[in-house]
């Protein structure tokens, strides 16, 4: 499966359009982390455990996505954005959207 951010891939033609895919995961904190995180604003610096956790859920979310377009029978998956909301305090969702086509 191509992935890309672009709304073309080079040198390939899209000779079917599926239309928008998407791959969500709505995370939360982790006790631990959080208290770690308290600690470490204290002092400054990169939250790490914060950085490895929405690492993974932007990864969960574009496998998600990729899946959906598979299904459709797209082998690429152009205009790739990532976008995160806050669903309450402590609760973020990760979406992951794009077009499906295919292309030769």
């Amino acid at each position: 499966m191509i992935v890309t951010n672009i709304d073309t891939v080079p040198n390939k033609a899209i000779t079917t359009h599926y239309g928008l895919v998407m791959g969500s995961i709505t995370q939360t904190k982790h006790v631990g982390r959080d208290f770690m995180a308290a600690l470490k604003s204290i002092f400054g610096g990169e939250l790490v455990g914060y950085t490895e956790l929405l690492a993974d859920a932007r990864k969960q979310a574009e496998t998600r996505m990729i899946k959906q377009a598979e299904s459709m029978g797209a082998n690429a998956v152009v205009n790739v954005r990532f976008s995160t909301a806050q669903i309450m305090t402590g609760c973020a969702e990760i979406l992951c959207y794009g077009t499906a086509v295919t292309v030769a």
